[in-house]
């Protein structure tokens, strides 16, 4: 017969407490069990000495009778230094599901045709503002004919204030 040490529910509707027992694995969560090991109140702070009673002999005798505790027995077993539990590790716990890792690849792809396109945007105003400056080029160039046969005229008045 395969027995497990297990919490069996008790206490009223969002009030919960816990029997911890020893049972048989094919009887119901809250039903016919072997024997009463101790209690466990989660409404208690955990500081209270009240939260988790157990009798530890009683506990040991059936871990020697080969009883398996279930994980959260095996962490207040670890917790009394009767039992020493093994940490687990699920490096994909933290891995978002399916359809969160689907809604951050849209996003990640709406972000690059954004930048995309505001590199394209861009890219087309400096090319306008090229074309642009080489539409202003030649009318600069030929101001710039016309300036220097003035620019004379107008020097040399500015030369002879000074030298008067």
């Amino acid at each position: 017969m395969a027995t497990k040490i297990r919490l069996a529910r008790g206490g009223s509707k969002k009030r919960p407490f816990y029997r911890i027992v020893a049972a048989d694995v094919r009887a119901p969560r809250d039903g016919r069990f072997i024997e009463k090991l101790g209690t466990y109140n989660p409404l208690l702070p955990k500081e209270s000495a009240e939260r988790i009673t157990m009798d530890k002999e009683r506990i040991q005798y059936w871990l020697d009778q080969g009883a398996t505790p279930t994980d959260r027995v095996l962490r207040f077993l670890d917790a009394e230094g009767m039992v020493k539990r093994e940490a687990r590790n699920n490096p994909n716990k933290a891995r978002p599901g399916k359809k969160a890792q689907e809604r951050v690849e849209e996003k990640q792809q709406k972000e690059e045709d954004a930048k995309q396109a505001a590199a394209d945007a861009e890219a087309a105003a400096k090319a306008a503002e090229s074309e642009a400056a080489e539409a202003e080029a030649p009318a600069e160039e030929a101001a710039a004919e016309e300036a220097p046969a003035e620019a004379p005229a107008e020097e040399a008045p500015a030369e002879e204030k000074p030298a008067e």
